[in-house]
């Protein structure tokens, strides 16, 4: 009896790598129809970069203010860092959000569960549509920025392959953080969808994006220096406005205290954001795999919580 006569064992057993990058693609595709079926795709823009600009002008607004519309580099500093949590928070919140719609909204987390692709991946794939809406708050915002608030970025003095091995780096501990949060969400009932805003402001906190480390207490600033978030828009913002202020060094910061350097410079920071990056993914990773295993024991991936 030949092969074609009792089917394809490889399609029953999967195909590794090439299965994985599909059930990855799948689930992208998903997440991308979850968030943008309910509107037509002008709309569903409006909502997208409504968020990062107002946000942007909030902030800015705080340190015409406080600082004074002279400080420039201040409002510089604010303008670039709220443009890029877009794409962070979104990241960050994107594993954490599909568990609690598909859970509580859909009511389909258990067949999605039972789906060929493995439960993790399809975690990352949702999570990199809402990656992919971020993204494109933090383009609009940028632009929106150089065009009515003074924003100035010389494309002759971006460090562009900087700002490529930064973007590439900083995605998956991203990702990892949102899995993260996706495992506790996996554990947990009443008022779990508070979680995600909780869990990225406090990221916020401790990642340098609108004020240095240096201003932090100083069991907070060393936690900042082991969050990938913080290197990452260290290294973006570095990458974009070489001569800005440092979100990490600087007179008073724990890293000018320890190294004695003002400033870290790309290669340090890329360096930090890969062993931080890889620590949280592999911690991650383990987090995650350790609740999946407690939830399907307990039965929790079929419950409705009703939170």
């Amino acid at each position: 009896m030949n092969a074609a006569a009792v089917g394809d064992a490889g399609r029953a057993e999967g195909r590794g790598r090439v299965d994985t990058a599909r059930h990855f693609w799948a689930a992208l595709v998903l997440g991308w129809r979850v968030e943008s079926n309910w509107a037509d795709p002008v709309l569903f823009a409006i909502y997208s970069v409504i968020r990062p600009i107002s946000s942007m002008l909030l902030l800015t607004m705080m340190v015409a203010i406080v600082g004074g519309s002279a400080d420039a580099s201040a409002r510089t500093f604010v303008i670039l860092g709220s443009a890029v949590w877009a794409l962070l928070v979104a990241g960050i919140s994107g594993p954490a959000w599909s568990v609690l719609e598909d859970r509580e909204r859909y009511r389909t987390l258990k067949y999605l569960y039972t789906s060929p692709a493995t439960f993790l991946v399809l975690l990352a794939g949702r999570g990199s549509a809402r990656l992919i809406t971020g993204a494109l708050g933090t383009l609009v915002a940028i632009l929106f920025a150089i065009a009515l608030l003074g924003l100035r970025i010389d494309p002759a003095v971006v460090d562009w392959p900087l700002l490529a091995v930064t973007l590439v780096l900083g995605l998956p501990p991203v990702l990892a953080l949102g899995i993260v949060l996706a495992a506790v969400c996996l554990q947990t009932r009443q008022e779990s969808w508070n979680y995600p805003d909780a869990f990225s402001g406090a990221t916020f906190l401790v990642s340098g994006v609108v004020f240095p480390l240096a201003v932090l207490p100083g069991p907070l600033e060393a936690l900042g220096l082991v969050n990938p978030i913080t290197w990452w828009v260290a290294g973006v913002r570095l990458a974009i406005l070489p001569a800005g202020p440092s979100s990490i060094g600087g007179a008073g910061s724990l890293w000018t205290a320890v190294t004695g350097s003002a400033a870290p410079d790309p290669l340090t920071i890329v360096s930090a954001l890969f062993l931080t990056g890889a620590m949280t993914t592999l911690v991650a990773t383990a987090m995650f795999r350790e609740s999946e295993r407690r939830a399907r024991d307990r039965g929790l991936l079929d419950r409705t919580t009703g939170s």
